[in-house]
């Protein structure tokens, strides 16, 4: 189901900080944090479908790589509504827009809607960052500040997002503004993403699955559950699979060289 944090041209050197928790059904074929060889992007990837749940634009030549600072994130949108086989991959999204050369906003209002099971879906380069799903939010332009999405309305404030808003506040985004060197901050940022507190049953959101299944999803990371035992359905165990920071970091102060970073680990469950 997924959660991403986006700091948003909160600091100089790092216009953008995005870290995300991707949480997918564990026996589902992953591959990890790689150059694709038949499109210019760098990202894990789902084996199953071809798409990815996050990655940025860049193209291998020789020993070389070429970027365009261009990034997005795809996360499910949780309504009780079950995906059909005919709608298309939600990570072809992503794929999509790495390869597009449309800026985030005119991507955004081109995409049609209708042939996607639930989403939100966060795009950007280095110039604009816009958010959009097909639940009903238009396709927004965020202004500088701290965004925590999941998989509801990008505003709703979830057990989980409020969680992580608040420890980012406090434990991470303090670090980047003393020190914005990856090293200084990376053990901070995948520790508190790595926080497995459920929400209490009173905080709990109300998305038209089993309250079971409701609080076994309501950590910012989920360790394996089980959820064939709280709906009576065969269905494989489920957790947080991956754990990335995405950064966009200005290499010189004229602010027109700008490189993107993506790094990802893998996280280790126990099949029940």
């Amino acid at each position: 189901m997924c959660i991403v944090a986006i700091a948003w041209q909160l600091f100089d050197e790092l216009p953008l900080v995005l870290l995300s928790n991707r949480d997918e059904f564990l026996q589902r074929p992953t591959a990890p944090l790689h150059q694709w060889e038949d499109k210019p992007i760098y990202a894990g990837r789902d084996k199953q479908s071809g798409g990815t749940w996050l990655g940025i634009h860049q193209q291998q030549h020789g020993d070389f790589y070429d970027q365009n600072g261009r990034w997005a994130a795809v996360l499910n949108f949780r309504d009780g509504v079950q995906a059909s086989n005919d709608e298309r991959s939600r990570g072809e999204l992503v794929t999509d827009f790495l390869t597009s050369t449309l800026n985030p906003l005119e991507f955004a209002r081109q995409i049609s809607l209708q042939d996607y099971a639930g989403f939100n879906l966060v795009i950007g380069d280095t110039a604009q960052a816009v958010i959009v799903n097909n639940r009903g939010h238009a396709p927004t332009p965020l202004y500088a500040g701290l965004y925590v999405i999941s998989n509801g309305q990008p505003e709703e404030g979830w057990f989980k997002t409020e969680r992580l808003r608040g420890r980012l506040r406090q434990e991470v985004l303090p670090l980047i503004s003393e020190n914005s060197a990856l090293d200084y901050w990376q053990a901070a940022a995948f520790a508190v993403m790595s926080d497995n507190t459920p929400a209490p049953e009173n905080k709990l959101p109300e998305t038209g699955v089993a309250k079971q299944i409701e609080r076994a999803l309501s950590s910012i990371y989920i360790e394996s559950a089980d959820l064939s035992s709280m709906n009576k359905t065969a269905m494989p165990s489920y957790g947080t699979r991956t754990q990335s920071i995405l950064t966009l970091r200005k290499e010189d102060s004229s602010d027109k060289k700008i490189k993107a970073a993506l790094i990802s680990r893998e996280c280790q469950h126990r099949q029940i």
